[in-house]
């Protein structure tokens, strides 16, 4: 399986329309790929606090239509990471979309852990409730937003759901870059999963990003690393290989808290 991550800066000097167009050229430059990811709230940046109200938009608004013809035209799965979308109700959500190779709408999910503690987008937005998981022809994937990769309990929860690959998209600062490669490593290991974590280049309403999107195997090795720049992280990886682990070294089958009840 490939997998292109699609490392983006966003420029603050460039318009939204303008970055949409771009980001779907990227995407369209992937046919080949099995999947594309993109990162989080890349149409804004994940620190522009005060564009996301003015920026929402609906599930199926502007950005929503542009992903699912890139998708289409690139015939890729595509993880369009996230937007800023505005509820029916007037609720702002951090949204990630998932489209299929004919462009259809396979999955979204609204972020569950804001971040921002008592500002941002932890005041300014609503917290989704639903784990969610997406049956791709190879893989299921599991859907997780930045802030989430902190809290190993959601991930517990997709593994149950039958995740076999995990992909993070984020807007992660670079002053806390290692906990980003040690965070997606650990959720690779206790989950023997894959982890797939996309974070953008350059500034965030002047917070430096991190870079170095990260592809990491169930065992925890670095399967591909992205530089702080921006650009592009292709990787090919064998999705079988969850199995394979977790079969040659069941640590799943010993857990004993929090386990889901079994299935009927």
């Amino acid at each position: 399986m490939r997998a292109s991550l699609i490392q983006i800066a966003v420029d603050e000097g460039e318009s939204v329309d303008s970055r949409r167009r771009r980001v779907a050229s990227l995407v369209r430059d992937q046919a080949g790929a099995h999947l594309v990811v993109l990162p989080e709230l890349w149409t804004t940046g994940a620190f522009a606090f005060e564009e996301f109200g003015g920026e929402s938009e609906p599930l199926q608004g502007p950005t929503y239509e542009a992903m699912a013809k890139a998708a289409s035209d690139a015939g890729v799965w595509l993880h369009a990471g996230s937007i800023p979308e505005r509820a029916p109700d007037g609720t702002l959500y951090n949204t990630s979309l998932v489209f299929s190779p004919s462009g259809d709408l396979a999955a979204s999910y609204r972020k569950i852990h804001r971040f921002g503690f008592d500002k941002g987008e932890a005041v300014l937005m609503g917290a989704g409730a639903d784990l969610v998981t997406v049956r791709l022809p190879d893989t299921t994937v599991g859907m997780a937003t930045c802030y989430d990769l902190r809290f190993p309990e959601l991930f517990r929860g997709l593994v149950d759901a039958g995740a076999e690959t995990l992909v993070v998209p984020a807007g992660w600062p670079e002053r806390r870059r290692a906990h980003w490669t040690l965070l997606a490593q650990a959720r690779a290991v206790e989950n023997q999963a894959f982890v797939l974590a996309c974070g953008t280049a350059g500034a965030h309403a002047g917070v430096p990003q991190a870079g170095h999107s990260i592809v990491v195997g169930p065992w925890g090795e670095v399967l591909g690393e992205a530089g702080a720049d921006e650009e592009v992280l292709t990787v090919e990886f064998d999705p079988g290989k969850v199995a394979t682990t977790r079969e040659q070294f069941p640590a799943l089958k010993d857990r004993v808290l929090g386990v889901a009840a079994p299935r009927r």
